[in-house]
């Protein structure tokens, strides 16, 4: 399916899941490089409040489609709200603890006899069980802490606790852009994860307005392919629309982190082998039930089936050629090693 040149141009708004940073910030980066304008479309694009609410917004109109992580997405579904994902864009959501980097904690047991902070609505944590179940580790041996989300990494960095739960992609930049250098364990390496970042509509969008969907997935994922093959280049693109991310202290470095942290988890069997945005039907059936045995779905979930939550009607089209991933994966080897994966 052609991506469609309007008519007349379309005012088309998009949510972030959370604020503008260098793991998001993609859409922007097309607005500015005319690959919205160049499909008929004039892109808004908002910042979220984490990606279950993100998700809502979109399900209630506020906007037209959204940039939510896979865990969100899954909520929201369960919960009966008529959506779905486009394209997905992040094949990891980067679940797992963060430690000091002189953490005498090395092996899953090393958590017993320590104290691990949480934050009780963020996304990881209800999946911290599943990972202490995988791993063989007795949480009865663990003192769980409930933190505030604006204060987790600053109880680590003060110790405070001996460990905190996080996403990679958000903890690991505000510490290290603070000169605090830490060990990331990654859940995935258990077999806990869930898909990242995705691009999601309404089903009724889907259905009505193909044209528009087959567009902004077409704009979004040039967008992604940019920032992936000209990282510095478009982090510069970002400073431009955001200048408060220069002004901050360390948010600049912080950027580049989150940046080089989501791209690494762009690199994935997925994309490499079906194309940019590409969401595997499988794997998606084994997150749902990750999800439950979690305790993530609710008793009285809608039943989910891995077809509803993604489509790869749109995506497929654009391919990179195995010098370009070999440049990528160059790219992003200094932050597989930040995340424990190198």
């Amino acid at each position: 399916m052609a991506a469609p040149v309007f008519a007349q141009t379309r005012a088309i708004s998009i949510t972030l899941p959370w604020v503008v940073n260098g793991s998001n910030y993609w859409p922007m980066v097309g607005k500015e490089l005319g690959y919205f304008k160049k499909r008929g479309i004039d892109l808004t694009v908002s910042r979220g409040n984490g990606s279950v609410a993100a998700a809502q917004a979109v399900a209630n109109k506020q906007f037209d489609l959204g940039v939510v992580f896979f865990g969100g997405t899954l909520v929201n579904m369960a919960r009966g709200l008529p959506l779905q994902a486009l394209a997905t864009v992040g094949y990891d959501a980067l679940m797992g603890n963060l430690v000091l980097e002189d953490s005498t904690i090395r092996a899953p047991k090393d958590f017993e006899g320590k104290r691990v902070g949480t934050v009780a609505t963020s996304a990881e944590s209800p999946y911290w069980t599943a990972y202490a179940a995988k791993t063989g580790i007795d949480l009865g041996k663990v003192t769980r802490q409930q933190l505030d989300a604006r204060l987790i990494e600053r109880a680590l960095m003060d110790k405070q606790v001996d460990a905190i739960t996080a996403i990679g992609s958000s903890s690991i930049p505000v510490l290290d852009s603070l000169g605090v250098k830490t060990r990331f364990i990654p859940w995935a390496k258990a077999g806990v994860q869930l898909y990242a970042a995705q691009v999601i509509a309404r089903r009724e969008t889907i259905e009505a307005d193909a044209g528009l969907c087959q567009a902004m997935v077409d704009g979004i994922l040039e967008s992604v392919v940019t920032t992936l093959k000209k990282p510095e280049e478009s982090l510069e693109i970002l400073y431009k629309a955001q200048p408060e991310i220069g002004m901050a202290k360390g948010g600049k470095e912080n950027a580049k982190i989150s940046q080089g942290l989501a791209q690494a988890t762009m690199v994935a069997p997925e994309a490499i082998e079906h194309g940019m945005g590409y969401s595997s039907i499988p794997t998606l059936a084994s997150m749902i039930s990750l999800a439950a045995r979690a305790g993530a779905l609710t008793a009285d979930a809608k039943p989910l089936v891995p077809e509803d939550l993604a489509t790869n009607r749109f995506v497929g089209k654009i391919k990179l050629s195995s010098a370009e991933w070999d440049q990528i994966r160059k790219n992003v080897a200094p932050y597989n090693k930040m995340l424990g994966l190198a």
